[in-house]
């Protein structure tokens, strides 16, 4: 039987924590209608021993290469990179800190059999301990990602997508966003699948938490202004629905759905005020450092 062939892209920037499970997660996948024809791992200038692990795997398998920049250029470039590299009319991208499911390759990309999918993306689903805080807000964020790609599809940490461009923007500080912006003009459909399990780690502090909530505001408000495109996130009304919705399911956790409102709002005011009056935009972004360290094997 014919498979739909896909070329895999994992972007890393000091991943050594993380690379070689994922690696593994991938080498490893339960397949049917697919075939992965590559693996091809873009290492932007990674000097935690990142490279090295990648090499041990390439050296074994045929299928696993790694394209290194000496600075990084920051996630869109080494996406572009990555296109450039690729052999498959279907590709994936996944950021080097994460880890799929053991079908979630399989989930993403059979949906391409039908030509009017352009884009897929899976659930990113977080391992921080809800009951801190921090853990609370993350768990909460992604679970209102979730339900927000349920009315309309916002696809992130691992997505899937036709060669129907030769790049994106290399400014773009919201990678997936764009793809989704320029997949959206050619008429193609986006398609969220809840049961494509992704795992991810997000931030353990607020420091990290408020830095990476920052950027991303800054980068919404730059793909709004510059590609014309706006993320279902940026609904406030739709935000505030699903919130509640949240709320109704655990209302003792009423004092940690307050002050993560807060703090949303205090980093939006700061990705705003970065992008509006400081004219930034943090295309190369500094790394939140607790989100490294995704313990599942």
């Amino acid at each position: 039987m014919n498979t739909l062939k896909c070329s895999i892209g994992v972007i890393v920037y000091n991943e050594a924590a993380n690379i070689g499970k994922l690696l593994e997660s991938l080498l490893f996948q339960k397949l049917k209608e697919v075939t992965i024809e590559e693996i091809i791992v873009v290492s932007s200038a990674c000097t935690d021993g990142t490279d090295d692990i990648v090499r041990s795997y390439e050296s074994k398998h045929d299928h696993i290469t790694l394209i290194t920049e000496a600075e990084r250029g920051g996630k869109s470039s080494a996406i572009n990179k990555f296109i450039k590299a690729s052999a498959s009319d279907v590709l994936v991208i996944e950021s080097g800190d994460t880890i799929p499911a053991e079908d979630t390759v399989e989930k993403m990309v059979s949906p391409f059999l039908d030509p009017k999918v352009g884009m897929t993306g899976g659930r990113p689903t977080p391992e921080n301990d809800p009951s801190t805080f921090v853990g609370y807000a993350v768990n909460l964020l992604w679970n209102l990602h979730h339900e927000m790609a349920m009315v309309s599809p916002k696809l992130g940490e691992m997505v899937a997508f036709r060669r129907i461009f030769d790049e994106i923007p290399p400014e773009s500080a919201v990678d997936e966003a764009s793809i989704e912006a320029i997949i959206k003009e050619a008429g193609l459909e986006l398609r969220y699948i809840p049961d494509a399990i992704v795992y991810n780690k997000g931030p353990e502090n607020i420091k990290d938490f408020i830095k990476q909530r920052r950027r991303i505001e800054t980068g919404h408000l730059w793909l709004k202004e510059f590609q014309k495109y706006e993320v279902i996130s940026q609904d406030s009304g739709l935000l505030l629905k699903l919130a509640w919705k949240e709320f109704t399911k655990s209302p003792g956790k009423i004092v940690f759905l307050k002050l993560t409102a807060l703090v949303e709002i205090w980093s939006r005011f700061l990705g705003w005020y970065d992008f509006k009056i400081k004219k930034k935009n943090p295309f190369k972004w500094d790394i939140a450092d607790s989100t490294k360290n995704l313990n599942r094997e």
